[in-house]
């Protein structure tokens, strides 16, 4: 049995890391620099990533391979190296792991390739899936649990994504980003995606959403899809952004505390995630946070969506008409404004 699934079926809840890219920004990568290139050039910054998230309460790691495909590789004449930087990733994050001296998971990630596929770009789904067969089977061979495919807007490149898990005989969970008015960038919902996931063959362990607006429109996701599922039986995933960023002092800071983290955390859970972690800007201290507050808080009733604004922030239009029954009037502000779009490795 994978090791994801025999702790879901152990727990009630199981606590992922935070950020990659943002942490690694403190530990001295540079703007424009690929994280996936510290695999190789400086292991040892990855492996301390690693460990004070594992320290912090994760159970759940992911490998330094946001962008370890072909495609964004390229960016940085680095494509001939897929292989090499995501298995390497993957050994860092299993030594990390076993070191621990507890369970573990480490999964693969595997972001968007950053290219539009057909029929909309240009993009082949053959293309696709060997972009991202490559980069699965470095994952495979350095000793991943299970493929993590994550930040993905449309359904075509997920299910490009799933094939190459498929071909690589690796089980996988699958998350997007619902970043635009409650749907992703391409178009996909909530309840949109739910279906989706029921429907692909092989079935992932869990799906979910990460990264994203901010906390409050994770939560909210997740109770869409909570509802989607009207029953079924399923592992949701949240990973939410730790706040929602600013611009200080030349800098792109995300403004969540370990207090909000930590209150996210629950409401996460209590909407329905079985998977709980954060994304851009999470550090582990914020992890800390998160896991003090899942073991100390019983778990509760399915969180109101004022609930939800009340104590994590607004959200936006859309992600309220998800969660509002028809016919049913808002009863809180929706978010105006406008929104950054995240490129990136969290």
């Amino acid at each position: 049995m994978n090791k994801l699934t025999s702790l879901l079926q152990s727990r009630g809840w199981l606590l992922a890391d935070g950020a990659t890219g943002t942490n690694y920004f403190q530990m001295g990568l540079g703007p424009g620099d690929a994280p996936e290139l510290w695999n190789v050039d400086h292991p040892e910054r990855v492996s301390e990533l690693h460990r004070r998230f594992i320290e912090a309460g994760s159970d759940i790691v992911l490998t330094n391979t946001f962008g370890g495909n072909a495609y964004r590789l390229k960016l940085h004449k680095a494509e001939s190296k897929v292989n090499e930087l995501n298995r390497r990733a993957a050994e860092l994050a299993r030594r990390a792991a076993e070191e621990s001296g507890r369970d573990v998971v480490v999964a693969g990630s595997m972001g968007p390739t950053g290219e539009i596929l057909e029929p909309v770009g240009s993009l082949s789904h053959a293309d696709a899936v060997a972009a991202f067969e490559e980069q699965a089977r470095g994952l495979r061979d350095g000793g991943v649990d299970v493929l993590w495919l994550e930040t993905m807007s449309s359904t075509e490149e997920l299910r490009a994504a799933v094939e190459a898990a498929r071909r690589t005989a690796m089980e996988y969970v699958s998350t997007l980003s619902f970043d635009t008015n409650g749907n992703t960038m391409m178009g996909v919902t909530p309840d949109g995606l739910t279906r989706a996931c029921l429907a692909l063959d092989p079935k992932p362990l869990a799906f979910g959403t990460n990264c994203g607006v901010g906390a409050a429109e994770v939560v909210a996701t997740i109770l869409t899809m909570n509802t989607a599922l009207d029953g079924l039986d399923a592992n949701l995933v949240a990973k939410a952004n730790c706040g929602i960023p600013e611009y200080h002092d030349g800098k792109i800071v995300y403004n969540g505390t370990p207090e909000l983290m930590a209150r996210y955390a629950v409401l996460a859970r209590d909407a329905g995630a079985r998977i709980i972690g954060g994304c851009c800007g999470t550090t582990p201290e914020h992890v800390a946070a998160m896991r003090r507050a899942l073991e100390e808080n019983a778990s509760g009733e399915r969180p109101a969506i004022e609930v939800v604004v009340s104590e994590l922030g607004p959200i936006s239009a859309g992600a309220m008409r998800c969660c509002t029954a028809p016919g049913e009037p808002a009863a809180v502000e929706p978010r105006r404004g406008g929104r950054r779009r995240r490129r990136g490795a969290g």
